[in-house]
């Protein structure tokens, strides 16, 4: 078994799995490997591997964390592959076997961990060096379960593995995650020696931490259930949360992001995504929280700002209509009175050159720094030349048919809000769990009458106050949690004010072709994958739209996880002017509407999968309860 377990060690270091610090020292070891002893294998190598390489090469993030996640869950206006029901399958063989490679990682810490304890080689910290390769692992089983849907709890060691349904599969990560956090020695004898904490990037081996992070994330698990698995998502969760929890600032389990290329190169950094802001961010940003422009911009922007009750500039023959975005058909030509303050924080305006974070990709031309498109003719002649700087829009993502040929400005990076510099580069850290996650987890279990240590507003607040700590606008939560002022989608802050918005809204606006002033009656959308469309404004809405924003733009597949297991928040249908081959079930009949079928639910398995094991394929297919599709649901997800 030794002998087995020390050759796929060897195989993991040669293949480049091993990172980064630590390669040196392993080196230094300097024994025949056939000679190596479990000794000589050092466990704390094997989990920095599988935690920087999760981090995800330059390769891997584009198409699983940028093209996949964040566009899934809305996070940026991506017009193709998952937000229109597609995929591609090079993108998919890339990212599965990078994930392969992390989780295979994880299994062989473990089972060198054993080996040593089992031989009588351990040190006093084996053990729980064990504990934390178990608690990743975990993290790494669920990304492959919520990306992909069935899968091996058993394999990532050599062979083909033996699939599971995704019930199997959450039992056995939450069953994981108890353990392990039960079994972490917190005694000073069995602490990781500090000359090792280079080799957890997370956390430095701070065993407490650890046990914080397994805890939490055992909430987040159970709450995956909720909807079809209730009295057990209930029991883990209260179990979990009466323990030491992920609950501080300094608790955040994050990883430092570089420049350059490698396992640790920013996941945001290709200059060629430009990462616009979302039609279903901006609807939810915009009046959220009551809080003014002019409170958050510097002076030289508030000459820009139009008044609350403006919706913009009509242009009905060059922006697409049919959509249930409730702002559809108007090009902004300034910025919002009032907007949630971390939307100018995470989005840069067009234009504002002087922002410090100002993101100025793609490096090899001037379209980040173009500012005037025009709208055309069929005939491609200039109809109206529109200059973008400091307005605020985000083009809804579909099919325009010609509107969109018609159209220079929608969709262009100079026009468009973009993700923030900040982001982009060598920074702080990419966020894998945050505070802000557990306390709307204890929201959301007190909304659902759950044992928890605090109320439901009590958690709700605190998880927005975390947040808006990190986005460092905490000038402005008093104001904002107490603020009744809906949203573009009919929600507001206060806990406290349950009102549903009423409509229509009337709204002024000017003809973009006359010039001519005119009112419009402005209506709340209805989100039918929520009770049937008839609320907009309960607690749990609240809960999850805090949280969505929250976890932008570092938590795309948690995000794209609540969508697909509450229908919150509100997402917009994408335009269907032409007919999206891949959505056949939206059409020019019912797109003010919305239903499960309408937006992505997983990854289609890679072919590599079905090539190298087709029984485990036929396996997992089997598990889905549907075809090996994109718009399978998942399990635990709605149907």
């Amino acid at each position: 078994m030794m002998k087995n377990i020390i050759k796929l060690y060897l195989a993991f270091v040669l293949t480049g799995c091993l990172a980064l610090a630590g390669c040196s020292d392993f080196e230094e070891i300097n024994v025949d490997p056939k000679a190596a002893s479990s000794e000589q294998v050092q466990v704390e190598y094997i989990i920095n591997a599988a935690i920087v390489g999760a981090q995800q090469n330059p390769h891997v993030a584009e198409r699983a964390f940028v093209l996949y996640w964040k566009i899934a869950a809305r996070q940026w206006r991506g017009n193709g592959a998952l937000a229109t029901g597609s995929y591609v399958d090079g993108w998919s063989n890339d990212y599965y076997s990078s994930l392969s490679s992390w989780l295979k990682g994880s299994y062989l810490a473990v089972s060198i961990a054993d080996e040593k304890i089992e031989q009588g080689v351990a040190l006093p910290y084996t053990n729980n060096l064990k504990q934390v390769a178990r608690i990743w692992r975990v993290y790494l089983l669920s990304e492959f379960a919520d990306t992909f849907g069935p899968m091996s709890i058993d394999g990532f060691s050599g062979k083909n593995p033996e699939f599971s349904d995704l019930e199997t599969a959450y039992y056995f990560m939450i069953d994981e995650l108890k353990q392990a956090a039960a079994e972490i020695d917190l005694s000073e004898d069995a602490k990781v020696p500090q000359d090792l904490a280079n080799y957890d990037k997370a956390y430095g081996f701070d065993l407490l931490k650890w046990k914080k992070y397994a805890n939490s994330m055992r909430m987040r698990l159970a709450m995956r259930l909720s909807e079809v698995d209730p009295a057990k998502a209930k029991a883990e969760f209260e179990d979990a949360v009466s323990g030491d929890i992920l609950i501080e600032t300094d608790d955040i389990f994050k990883v430092a992001e570089e420049g350059g290329w490698s396992d640790l190169t920013a996941v945001m950094s290709r200059e060629w995504n430009s990462q616009p802001l979302s039609a279903t961010l901006n609807n939810l940003y915009i009046g959220l929280g009551g809080i003014m422009s002019e409170d958050v911009l510097e002076d030289y922007l508030h000459d820009q700002i139009k008044p609350g009750d403006y919706m913009g500039v009509r242009y009905t023959d060059h922006l697409t209509s049919m959509t249930n975005d409730p702002s559809t058909g108007f090009w902004y030509d300034g910025l919002h009175e009032t907007i949630d303050p971390r939307a100018y924080h995470c989005f840069i305006v067009p234009g504002d050159f002087d922002n410090p974070n100002f993101c100025f990709y793609p490096s090899w031309n001037n379209q980040a720094t173009t500012v005037t498109r025009n709208l055309v003719d069929d005939a491609g002649e200039v109809v109206v030349e529109i200059d973008a700087t400091y307005t605020w829009n985000a083009a809804p993502l579909g099919d325009w048919g010609v509107k969109a040929e018609r159209n220079q400005v929608a969709t262009y990076p100079g026009t468009n809000p973009r993700l923030s510099q900040r982001f982009r580069q060598a920074n702080d850290g990419r966020i894998f769990f945050a505070p802000w996650e557990t306390y709307f987890l204890v929201a959301e279990a007190a909304v659902r009458g759950w044992t928890v240590p605090m109320s439901g507003k009590e958690a709700y607040e605190k998880g927005i106050e975390s947040n808006f700590v990190y986005w460092g606008v905490q000038s402005f939560l008093d104001a904002y949690l107490v603020s009744e002022a809906y949203n573009r989608v009919g929600t507001s802050v206060s806990w406290d004010h349950t009102v549903e918005p009423v409509g229509p809204v009337v709204m002024n606006y000017v003809d973009g072709y006359t010039g001519e002033a005119g009112t419009v009656d402005f209506n709340y959308p209805k989100n039918y994958l929520y009770k049937d469309g008839t609320v907009s404004n309960d607690h749990l809405t609240k809960i999850i739209t805090q949280k969505y924003i929250a976890q932008n733009p570092y938590l795309p597949l948690e995000a794209w996880n609540d969508h697909r297991r509450l229908g919150l928040p509100f997402f917009e249908n994408p335009a269907v002017d032409k007919p999206i081959l891949n959505l056949p079930d939206l059409n020019a009949s019912n797109y003010m509407t919305n239903q499960v079928s309408f937006f992505p639910q997983r990854v289609k398995y890679p072919s590599s999968l079905q090539n190298s094991n087709p029984e485990g394929y036929e396996q997992a297919v089997g598990f889905l309860n549907g075809d090996d599709a994109v718009l399978t649901p998942l399990w635990w997800a709605q149907k």
